[in-house]
């Protein structure tokens, strides 16, 4: 892996890390004492200054209730524009949210090819 795509995913990992702890209304010191890092070491994830573990990843996806691949997945550089802004938006949701919203696109698909 180059260094720019290094940073690319970092930062990419990073942004969700900061979507999550947001959406669950922790602050940065909150989600470092869970795991026991310091506040600095989750501003720096955050950033995309350090890269997290695989151990982390799932620690924080615990915390967050949601899958460790959730984190990878905004940061994959096969999925385009479009796409990546709807995985954004549902990343912002709880697991039952995210859920029910598939179920009504599914219903709406099914619709649609009637």
């Amino acid at each position: 892996m180059t260094k720019r795509t290094d940073k690319n995913l970092s930062n990419a990992i990073g942004r969700a890390i900061a979507q999550k702890r947001q959406r669950t209304g922790l602050t940065q010191a909150q989600v470092a004492e869970h795991i026991g890092v310091s506040d600095d070491a989750i501003s720096r994830m955050e950033r995309g200054n350090i890269m997290p573990t695989i151990k982390r990843l799932a620690e924080l996806a615990d915390l967050f209730d949601c899958e460790t691949a959730d984190f990878l997945t905004c940061a994959s550089p096969t999925i385009n524009d479009e796409t990546r802004h709807v995985m954004n938006l549902l990343m912002q949701l709880a697991p039952h949210e995210r859920r029910e919203l598939i179920a009504i696109i599914e219903r709406l698909v099914d619709w649609k090819s009637q």
